[in-house]
């Protein structure tokens, strides 16, 4: 019974990573994506997602809630599961113990961005908008927090939705495990260029 509660959690831990947290990361960063066409166009769709309507229970439902479980479970498997590249040395292997390194990552990295954008807005210190996040990444040391942040978080997505279509029963044999490794790898690498070009734009204006 145990055993079969535990396979329940880890499907649904998969499955949240997907949806709705895999669904949320893509919107935000196409949302971030729009400073590449100038601050208006940041604003204005910064400004759509800001006048959803019960836009804080949306945020908590949706967003905050799954990732809170996420996390916790994910930190749970990192510390009971044990990594086995030193005697296996197969690309999966590496790639499931990249996956908690990056959901450690991850984590910082998520608890610092809601800190320094969703709290200060909330608390009244802080404006959604491009001048918010030009002021944080202008500080060198705080450009590179987020470039590590968010090719950590584009990675853990991308790999953990290859896990996802694994552990649903999607993708049972090895042609088609191996089609959905470099379809997965076109998800990380097309998601991680949208997130760091806003970065980039946001930093340097270019």
């Amino acid at each position: 019974m145990a055993e079969q509660r535990e396979f329940g959690y880890r499907r649904l831990h998969s499955l949240l990573g997907v949806i709705p947290i895999g669904l949320f990361l893509i919107v935000h960063l196409v949302v971030n994506h729009f400073a590449v066409y100038g601050a208006e166009s940041f604003n204005d769709a910064a400004g759509f997602m800001e006048s959803l309507p019960f836009l804080i229970v949306l945020e908590i439902v949706v967003i905050y809630l799954p990732i809170l479980f996420h996390a916790i479970l994910g930190v749970y498997i990192v510390f009971v599961t044990k990594s086995n590249t030193k005697r296996y040395g197969y690309f999966r292997n590496w790639m499931y113990l990249l996956q908690r390194v990056s959901g450690i990552i991850t984590l910082i990295f998520i608890a610092w961005h809601v800190w320094e954008t969703r709290i200060q807005i909330w608390l009244g210190n802080a404006t959604l908008n491009f001048d918010l996040m030009e002021g944080i990444l202008t500080n060198p040391a705080m450009f590179w927090f987020y470039i590590v942040g968010v090719i950590s978080t584009t990675f853990h997505f991308a790999n953990g939705l290859w896990s996802f279509l694994v552990s649903w029963g999607i993708t049972q044999s090895p042609r088609s495990q191996k089609i959905a490794t470099y379809a997965t790898l076109i998800v990380f690498l097309l998601i991680s260029y949208i997130g760091v070009r806003a970065l980039i734009t946001f930093a340097y204006g270019v």
